[in-house]
């Protein structure tokens, strides 16, 4: 019967207990989610002590004032279940009395902020035009205050990147004049509308004390701020969610001094940015052998790829390198240096002696309140290694500790203990040794109070190459060596080194110009038009046992070792149904098996609340990825993650797919505000943290997305990513790499792109000899969402290469085909890893727990009961009736 099949775990997910917030969490959460905001906001900009406000009156200019950003779109939405603090509200709050003349006009313009979902985004940007403020408005507004404050928000979102070009085909704008264009060819999102010019315009030339506050997690071009003196001060305030906007009131008038620290740089113009070219849609010319219909949408799908060709120069990393190379004017280039952020006080730091021994560097930094305002302050380490020209890529400035201080009064001094390993300092040499290396040679240990200004720095020398290329010596507590596992993805392209001050940098960074898969990458490449499993088969391969009768329950295996020898009866007991009910129907839970205790889980999606798809259950939303990674405060990461799990056990919710921690590769990332930061360091601490907070409580947390997925553009879409080793394993899986040695993490999500020819939800060098054999990763790996990409998703694939569940709600590819001794095999080891984290959830903590029949199978064997009963009634009735002819018959005769 179909319900019992492939639609029960989807009936199962619709059908369970609503189970809601205690309101004590609920206050408990949204005191906490003030708190992170509070530390997020970042001060940009302080002229003349413009802040905080010396009025209890303000005009904030701005329709984003009253339709502001509370986080993203798509899994990043917040709940509609519990009241949000608007701005206004947060700077009436804090006792600042808003113009509400103002107000009223932009309400009037446009109430509600334009729909941007996942399938279609209008990307205007409502701004009343400065023609429409008329002159007693502007008169009334100077009487009302001599204060004013422009708000520009820009919103981010699940499966579409930024604009880089407002007017380009498929964009969806509506001017807000019939005058003029807001943006002309070649303008992006990411800048001033025209409207919005005309509005800094008019404010600027009536008011001398203006304050601009940008609310969007990705980095804004503040370009023009140089034009316009009169903007004294600048706040960011990335996506605050449901009650953050509190915090920004305080932050205004002094209650709260501002802490944050930009997670990116903001550079004064995107399109100089290494990655301009080479971020977003580029489609193969030469693949019709691949294209694929998508049973979904019935569209022909084409391969595309992406080119990561500036390598490990990513953000700050570029720019610092290539300022001390005098390949770049840093101050012409960069506005706001990463790392950086102001305060309403002052602060010294004294670095004392650094020590290097027995492979450890470690030094106190004392941090003093020199000012007059309690606050609270970071300390920022970077390294700079030995380079050699031409030799192994090295950038001049990288991150590799920070702490952040508690809140010190004026006079009051804490002294903050910094240690990190010396391999931390390795590089990886994907060329040459093919493994980590760290170099002899001088390393340049700094405190910096952002990326680009030195405190100041001592010298650690590193007497003779190490290279961890052997079992006694791995990097980093890798249980194998690393090494190359990614030269498959490394492609035809000319990828950006310092040699020679970036001599290469207008070829390697040019746009692609060659369109066309080579004839080696066709040989390699696999989507479901020409994946069959039985070519991937062993003949050696024996039938693993299925369906023994051994008596054990999941319940028996809970706290045990991986490689307990029980694992083997359980798995044993496990039918081939079993394994594929489990393996393919995975979306947002996974299913139960009666016969050894496992119950349905239920997995909740949202990397800054959780939120229930089919119930509709959501928890209190929290300010976005990029808000706490401003923060630079791992403490409130941890006690975020805290939060999560209890919410997550208030809402009998056993899993959480989050945290997302890909890299801020573009600032016209679609998801940026899902992930953390441009540095990979930095992303991994606050990732790791929250996973380790998460993962105490018992609620497994799915690491995501598994990897390189940092593009939204084309990733449904077979999208080839090209990146070199070094690249790929100090960037892009650093975060990941944290979260397994640091967080604990018993969860992964893969992602929808492919690494070179390979879908990464089927790629095993990442999935099994990174993540497992490397790492160390106990658990399972589920992919990203599986139901309208069968173009290139199928289980087969996946599970004979380390990716365990399907996130599926639906029947598409998600089941296994292939019933040979190899396959079988793949699915008792995709079994035994989903097993593995759910008996190890919170749900599992007290013993079995006990199981509950789903209203829609008690209503399915209440109407089968009623069906049999007036069955076997129409049955008897029918007999009585043919005795009855029968005997009428017999008698006539």
């Amino acid at each position: 019967m179909m319900l019992f099949g492939p639609l029960a775990t989807l009936l199962n997910n619709a059908s369970i207990t609503r189970y809601q917030l205690s309101q004590d969490t609920v206050a408990d959460a949204n005191v906490l989610a003030e708190d992170v905001q509070s530390e997020a906001i970042t001060l940009l900009k302080n002229d003349d002590e413009s802040l905080p406000l010396g009025d209890d009156a303000v005009n904030v200019f701005g329709w984003g004032s009253t339709n502001p950003v509370y986080g993203g779109t798509g899994s990043g939405s917040i709940s509609d279940q519990y009241e949000k603090v608007s701005l206004l509200q947060g700077l009436e709050q804090a006792g600042i009395e808003t113009n509400t003349e103002l107000s009223e006009l932009y309400t009037d313009y446009r109430a509600d902020r334009p729909v941007s979902q996942i399938w279609s985004v209008d990307w205007t940007l409502p701004e009343v035009p400065a023609a429409q403020y008329s002159d007693s408005l502007i008169e009334d507004a100077k009487a009302f205050s001599d204060k004013a404050v422009i708000v520009i928000a820009r919103v981010g979102g699940e499966g579409v990147d930024l604009p880089t070009d407002m007017t380009a085909e498929g964009i969806t704008y509506t001017n807000n004049s019939e005058e003029y264009a807001d943006f002309e060819a070649g303008e992006h999102y990411l800048q001033l509308s025209q409207t919005e010019q005309d509005l800094i315009d008019l404010v600027t030339s009536n008011f001398d004390d203006v304050t601009l506050i940008y609310n969007g997690a990705n980095a804004f071009q503040f370009d023009f701020l140089d034009q316009y003196p009169q903007i004294q001060s600048v706040l960011w305030c990335p996506p605050t969610g449901q009650t953050g906007f509190s915090a920004l009131g305080e932050v205004l008038t002094g209650a709260v001094n501002p802490s944050g620290k930009t997670s990116d740089t903001f550079v004064r113009n995107l399109k100089q940015t290494p990655t301009w070219n080479n971020f977003g849609s580029f489609f193969y010319d030469n693949v019709d052998e691949f294209v694929r219909t998508s049973s979904f949408s019935g569209a022909d799908v084409t391969p595309s790829f992406v080119n990561y060709t500036e390598g490990i120069y990513v953000g700050y990393k570029f720019y610092e390198t290539a300022a001390d190379e005098g390949a770049i004017d840093y101050d012409a280039v960069v506005q706001y240096p990463f790392g950086y952020g102001l305060s309403y006080t002052t602060f010294s730091q004294g670095m004392g002696d650094v020590t290097y021994a027995d492979g450890t560097v470690s030094f106190d930094v004392t941090v003093t309140n020199t000012g007059d305002t309690a606050g609270k302050d970071v300390v920022e380490v970077y390294y700079n290694p030995p380079y050699t020209n031409g030799g192994i890529e090295k950038t001049t400035a990288n991150l590799v500790e920070f702490a952040k201080t508690d809140e010190l009064a004026p006079g009051e001094s804490q002294t903050i203990s910094i240690e990190f390993e010396d391999d931390d300092m390795a590089s990886y040499d994907y060329e040459n040794a093919e493994a980590y290396v760290l170099e002899a040679g001088d390393y340049v240990v700094s405190i910096n109070s952002d990326s680009h200004t030195v405190i100041d720095e001592q010298t650690v020398n590193v007497a003779e190459t190490i290279t961890y290329d052997t079992e006694s010596n791995t990097h980093d507590g890798d249980q194998t060596v690393a090494t190359n596992q990614f030269e498959y993805a490394e492609g035809d392209l000319t990828y950006l080194s310092r040699a020679d001050g970036f001599a290469n940098y207008a070829e390697a960074t040019a746009a692609p110009t060659n369109y066309s898969m080579s004839d080696e990458q066709k040989t390699t490449f696999i989507n479901n038009g020409n994946y069959d499993p039985a070519d991937y088969n062993d003949d050696s391969d024996e039938m693993p046992t299925t369906g023994a009768d051994n008596g054990v329950r999941l319940a028996d295996l809970t706290g045990k070792d991986y490689d307990d020898p029980l694992w083997d009866d359980l798995l044993d007991q496990l039918t081939f149904d079993d394994m594929d009910n489990l393996i393919a129907n995975a979306g947002f839970g996974n299913a139960a098996i009666d016969s050894i205790g496992k119950i349905q889980l239920t997995d909740a999606d949202g990397p800054a609340a959780l939120n229930n798809n089919f119930t509709g259950v959501g928890s209190i939303g929290f300010p976005s990825s990029t808000a706490f990674a401003c923060t630079w405060n791992v403490d409130l990461a941890t006690r975020f993650g805290e939060m999560i799990a209890r919410m997550a056990q208030d809402m009998h919710i056993s899993g959480w797919y989050a945290p997302a921690m890909n890299i801020h590769r573009s600032a016209f990332g679609g998801r940026n505000f899902e992930y953390f930061s441009e540095d990979a360091l930095l992303s991994g601490v606050m990732a790791s943290s929250e996973i380790a907070a998460v993962q105490k409580e018992g609620v497994y947390a799915f690491m995501k997305h598994f990897a390189l997925n940092d593009q939204e553009t084309n990733r449904n879409s077979m999208l080839c990513t090209w990146s070199n080793e070094q690249a790929i394993r100090e960037i892009y899986l650093k975060p990941f790499e944290m979260s397994v040695k640091d967080g604990g993490a018993t969860a992964a999500m893969s992602s929808f792109n492919y690494i070179g020819t390979t879908y990464a939800g089927g790629y095993a060098p990442l999935l099994n000899t990174v993540l497992r054999d490397e790492w160390g990763f106990r658990g399972f790996v589920e992919t990203d969402y599986f139901g309208n990409f069968d173009v290139y998703q199928n289980a087969d694939q996946a599970i004979r290469n380390g990716n365990d569940a399907m996130l599926s709600t639906m029947d598409t590819s998600n089941h296994v085909s292939d019933t040979s001794a190899t396959s079988v095999q793949a699915m008792r080891t995709a079994a035994h890893n989903i097993l593995y984290t759910t008996a190890n959830s919170w749900m599992y903590a007290e013993g079995e727990p006990e199981t509950v029949t789903p209203v829609w199978k008690t209503i399915t064997y209440v109407a089968i009961g009623v069906i049999a009963v007036l069955v076997v009634g129409f049955e008897v009735l029918t007999i009585r009736r043919y005795l009855s002819r029968r005997a009428d018959t017999v008698s006539v005769a």
